[in-house]
């Protein structure tokens, strides 16, 4: 069955609806609705398979500074009313929040519309062809395959009391496997997150993992220490996340951020990376089609974050942006880092002695002021010696700061839109280029595979 979400009309009927019983000085519905569909594979069958489509409003309820909200999805009137004056009653019981500026007076917000049919229309039984092309090949090489395929398809929604209205539609997916020798010793990983069905290509991801399943036997030690590292693209947005998480306004002018001033402020105009480095985003941008509002109906634009290796900008959201006398900027949704021309192969070829990394897992903070992560390297590590890679090696964990990497960078290659979430979840369009660096910090060994 095709997605079912609400349309622009549909929505704005609905939140009309919902709003026309409020009885607060102040009042905000976000709808949000859609169908999402999600096939689980492991020992090389599908495992788990589902459907589900739903919607939900939420209302906000203000009365002066006191704010409180109450959810459903049960859109008939009676139920409509009954969630209306239960954030009302709410909304006078919770104490004042300081920070509640009010709602959005009515603005333009450029209309998204990003729903892909293809997306919009897959099949359980599309989705089971697409994991058998995984696992068919995985079986006949005597493999194990695992790995989760979903995509969602929907619409979000935002009107206030004063009338301002904002509305997106869009699809999105995302398949990721993990292949395994039968002694487990041996594992290869491969992922894409895509917009249009019709790009998975499953069959490239499988023989992908398949290869690095099957080079990855008999994995070698090697020395931790400061390692010339080529970072695959999935492995640097894995660690240019961090960075881009890490871009609030907020956090840096309160001095708890990497791009805190000494002395007070924030680093906005100051060089801080590679001059080649160069990322920025745009909900209009159909490679990324990133969130064009926030939940309080704010516009997402255009923004340039580095440039030129230089801070341009951080996130303000509407209260900062107030106190510091700035426009509100919105939030960082997916973004695109510019690379270079190098090729993976040109990279391998120009290493006497270094380490090519698939991907990172359980990664988790060390220390914000430097964006200090430490994590592990996994499904695909392998030596480079003399511009070839020569043997896989074991696990390494790592010590690392996307800073530190952009500040090292020797060669850039072309961007991709990789899979960055560790789950293997939806998350929003990144694309970023495979990066070759000097001094990657790798600490100790690991025998995890």
């Amino acid at each position: 069955m095709a997605a079912q979400y609400l349309s622009k009309d549909e929505a704005r009927a609905l939140a009309e609806r919902a709003l026309s019983f409020s009885k607060a000085e102040q009042a905000r519905v976000n709808i949000n609705s859609g169908s999402e569909g999600n096939t689980r594979f492991a020992v090389n069958q599908v495992s788990t398979s589902g459907d589900v489509t739903n919607a939900t409003l939420t209302i906000a309820s203000a009365f002066g500074k006191s704010v409180a909200s109450a959810t459903t999805n049960r859109f008939d009137d009676d139920s409509l009313r009954k969630t209306v004056e239960t954030s009302e009653r709410l909304a006078r019981l919770v104490p004042e929040n300081p920070e509640y500026l009010g709602e959005l007076e009515p603005r333009a917000v450029t209309e998204l519309n990003a729903v892909v049919p293809s997306t919009a229309d897959v099949s359980p039984a599309a989705r089971a062809e697409a994991v058998a092309a995984v696992t068919a090949p995985s079986a006949e090489r005597d493999l194990v395959a695992t790995g989760f395929l979903i995509h969602a398809t929907g619409s979000n929604a935002v009107m206030n009391s004063k009338g301002h209205f904002a509305y997106a539609a869009s699809s999105n997916a995302n398949f990721t496997t993990t292949v395994r020798t039968q002694d487990g010793m041996g594992s290869g990983w491969a992922g894409k997150g895509f917009f249009d069905w019709n790009e998975l290509r499953a069959g490239e991801l499988a023989e992908r993992a398949i290869e690095k399943a099957t080079r990855s036997r008999e994995a070698r030690a090697v020395e931790p220490g400061k390692w010339v590292t080529i970072l695959e693209p999935t492995a640097v947005a894995n660690m240019i996340g961090l960075m881009m998480n890490s871009l609030s306004a907020r956090n840096a002018d309160e001095g708890r951020s990497f791009f805190s001033k000494q002395g007070g402020g924030n680093r906005i105009g100051e060089r801080f990376v590679d001059e080649r480095v160069r990322i920025w985003s745009d909900p209009q941008d159909p490679r990324l089609f990133s969130a064009p509002f926030g939940n309080d109906g704010l516009p997402n634009q255009r923004m340039s974050w580095v440039e030129g290796g230089e801070l341009r900008n951080l996130a303000y959201d509407r209260f900062w942006a107030q106190r510091q006398n700035r426009e509100p900027t919105g939030f960082v949704s997916g973004y695109y880092m510019e690379g270079g021309s190098t090729t993976m192969d040109e990279m391998i070829r120009s290493t006497e002695r270094g380490l090519l990394v698939t991907r990172f897992w359980y990664i988790r903070g060390v220390d914000p002021r430097t964006i200090l992560f430490t994590g592990l390297s996994r499904d695909g590590t392998f030596l480079i010696e003399n511009g070839r890679v020569s043997h896989p090696v074991k696990n390494l964990r790592w010590n690392e700061s996307p800073i530190f990497i952009l500040n090292n960078l020797e060669m850039m290659g072309a961007p991709v839109r990789v899979s960055p979430s560790e789950s293997s979840d939806l998350a929003a369009a990144v694309w970023v280029p495979p990066l070759k660096v000097r001094d990657f910090t790798f600490t100790s060994l690991s025998d995890a595979v």
